[in-house]
C-alpha cells in the first residue's frame, strides 16, 4: 500500500484535465503580447482561460488579473490600500507579514471573525481596507464574508477576501458577494502551482506593484504564463459539487471514528462551518510536530500551521488568535482531504492515529494532560 496523503491545503495534485491543459499549452510557442500568428494564438489561449474563470466565478473577465500565485495576489491588494487596514486575526502569513501595522479583528473561540468588534471599529471611521480570508486554510473554519462584505459597504470601506482555500471547494459567486478584491490560487484544487489571480470588483483599481511592461491591462508586468493559465481554467472547470458532498461526508466519518479510536483526540472549531474537506485534531498535550512525524512514519502525511514556514512547525498564530489552552494549540495536526481521498486511505490514517496515540511517550503526554485537567477528560 502506499503512502496517505492528507495535506491537500498545502497543495493538491494536478488534476489530469490540467495536466493535459498545461502540456497542450507548453507544447506552443508564442509570447501572448506579441503580434505574430504565434503570438496571437498563445493569447487566445490565455483569454480562453481567464473567461472560463470568469464563467466559473460569476464575474467580468477583464476583471481577473493573473498572478504568480495566492501570495503574490495578497501583496497587491494590500498595495492598494490609501489608508488604515484591518485584517483578521487568523490571516494567511502572507496577509499578516506584508500588513504588520494594521489593526487586529479578533476571532471567536470558533475561528469565526467578531462582526460587532468589527463594525465598532469601522464606525469609529479611517479605516481605508479590511482583509478577511474566506476559509482559514488550518480549522477550515469558514468566514461570514458575505456579512463583512456588506458591513464595508455601509461604512464606505474597501474589502478584500483571500478565497484560496475556498475556491474549488465552496460555491463562490464573486459577482454576488460584492467583495472589491478576492484572491484565487490554483494549486489548492487541482492546477498547477505557481499561478493564481486577483479579481477586482467593478469598481476597485488594480494599481501595478510590479513594473515594466502593459501586460494584465497595464495591472501587473511581465509575460504571462500561458500554460498555467491553461491548467488553472481547466482544474476550476472540472469541479462539481459532488465533489464537495463526498468531502464532507468522508471528512465526518473520519472525525467520527477517530474519535472512537482515540477519545482524547479533540477536533478543532467541530460545531462552526468548515470547508468540507478540513479537520484540525489535537492530541492534547502532544507536540504538534511529533505528531507530524510519527503519522509521516506511519505512512500518513498531514501538516501542521501553515505550509509557508519552510518546513518547519511552530506554534499557531490561528490557534492562539482563538483562545485555544497550550496544550490544544501546541498539539494540533492538519488533515484535509482531496477529491481522490478514499475510505480505505482514512480507515488507514484512523488506524495510524490509535498507533500513534498507544505509543508510551505518546500515552504518557495524553495521560499527564488530562491528570492535570479532569474536568477535560474523555
Amino acid at each position: 500500500m502506499g503512502p496517505v496523503y492528507l495535506d491537500h491545503n498545502a497543495t493538491s495534485p494536478l488534476r489530469p484535465v490540467a495536466r493535459r491543459a498545461l502540456l497542450a499549452a507548453l507544447d506552443e510557442v508564442g509570447n501572448p503580447s506579441s503580434v505574430h500568428a504565434f503570438g496571437r494564438r498563445a493569447r487566445r489561449r490565455l483569454e480562453e482561460a481567464r473567461e472560463t474563470l470568469a464563467a466559473r466565478l460569476g464575474v467580468d473577465a477583464e476583471r481577473i488579473v493573473f498572478t504568480a500565485g495566492g501570495t503574490e495576489a495578497n501583496h497587491l491588494v494590500l498595495a492598494q490600500a490609501t489608508g488604515p487596514v484591518l485584517v483578521s486575526a487568523v490571516e494567511h502569513p502572507s496577509v499578516l507579514e506584508n500588513a504588520p501595522d494594521a489593526g487586529r479583528i479578533p476571532v471567536d473561540h470558533g475561528g469565526r471573525v467578531d462582526l460587532a468588534a468589527l463594525e465598532r471599529r469601522l464606525a469609529g471611521g479611517g479605516v481605508a481596507l479590511v482583509s478577511v480570508m474566506w476559509a482559514n486554510n488550518e480549522t477550515g473554519v469558514i468566514q461570514p464574508v458575505a456579512e463583512i462584505a456588506a458591513l464595508c459597504r455601509r461604512h464606505g470601506v474597501r474589502f478584500h477576501t483571500d478565497a484560496a482555500q475556498a475556491v474549488g471547494r465552496l460555491p463562490l459567486d464573486l459577482g454576488a458577494l460584492g467583495a472589491d478584491w478576492v484572491t484565487l490560487s490554483a494549486h489548492k484544487f487541482g492546477g498547477p502551482v505557481g499561478i493564481g489571480a486577483l479579481v477586482a470588483g467593478p469598481e476597485a483599481e488594480v494599481r501595478p506593484v510590479l513594473r515594466g511592461g502593459g501586460q494584465e491591462r497595464g495591472r501587473r508586468a511581465g509575460t504571462e504564463n500561458v500554460p498555467a493559465a491553461a491548467g488553472f481554467a481547466a482544474a476550476l472547470a472540472a469541479v462539481e459539487a459532488e465533489e464537495w458532498r463526498r468531502m464532507a461526508a468522508l471528512r465526518d466519518r473520519f472525525e467520527a471514528a477517530l474519535g472512537a479510536a482515540v477519545p482524547e483526540a479533540v477536533v478543532i472549531a467541530a460545531d462552526v462551518p468548515r470547508l468540507p474537506n478540513t479537520s484540525a485534531v489535537a492530541l492534547p498535550g502532544v507536540p504538534a510536530e511529533l505528531l507530524v512525524i510519527r503519522l509521516d512514519l506511519e505512512g500518513v502525511m498531514v501538516s501542521a500551521g501553515s505550509a509557508c514556514s519552510s518546513g518547519r512547525v511552530r506554534r499557531s498564530h490561528v490557534l492562539e488568535a482563538m483562545g485555544l489552552p497550550p496544550d490544544l494549540a501546541g498539539s494540533t495536526v492538519r488533515v484535509s482531504l482531496g477529491p481522490a481521498t478514499s475510505e480505505e486511505e482514512l480507515a488507514r490514517a484512523v488506524d495510524a492515529f490509535a498507533r500513534v496515540a498507544r505509543d508510551p511517550l505518546v500515552r504518557r503526554a495524553l495521560r499527564t494532560t488530562w491528570e492535570e485537567e479532569p474536568s477535560r477528560a474523555p
